[in-house]
């Protein structure tokens, strides 16, 4: 589990640039990034630039970060040729979330199935 903190955040240090990462799409207020251990042939990750533990907590603090993610997301996967992707968010350690700062999986390029795991 990696701490909800923004000083030792990794998503955050990607989003300042401390840690690299494969960035595919930025704007204002959203950075995506290739997934380092992808589980489709399209994988990114989504993140607001503002620090929040998860989905829930982004839309309570600014819905315009939360809206910001889906429409990020949407440019990615048809930047990348896809007009067909599933779209994930994972909220606690239960729901198999690994980094507490909110994330949106983009995933495409194969045949997703119901329900998934």
């Amino acid at each position: 589990m990696t701490s909800a903190t923004p000083g030792d955040c990794l998503f955050c240090k990607i989003v300042g640039g401390d840690i690299p990462a494969d960035i595919v799409h930025e704007t204002e207020r959203t950075v995506a990034f290739r997934d380092v251990n992808p589980q489709a042939p399209l994988h990114v990750l989504v993140v607001p630039r503002k620090h929040q533990p998860n989905a829930a907590a982004t839309t309570a603090a600014d819905g315009e970060d939360a809206s910001a993610l889906i429409a990020a997301a949407d440019a990615v996967a048809r930047a990348e040729g896809y007009d067909s992707y599933r779209l994930v968010l994972n909220t606690g350690a239960d729901a198999h979330q690994t980094v507490f700062h909110t994330h949106l999986h983009v995933l495409a390029g194969r045949a997703m199935t119901w329900p998934p795991g």
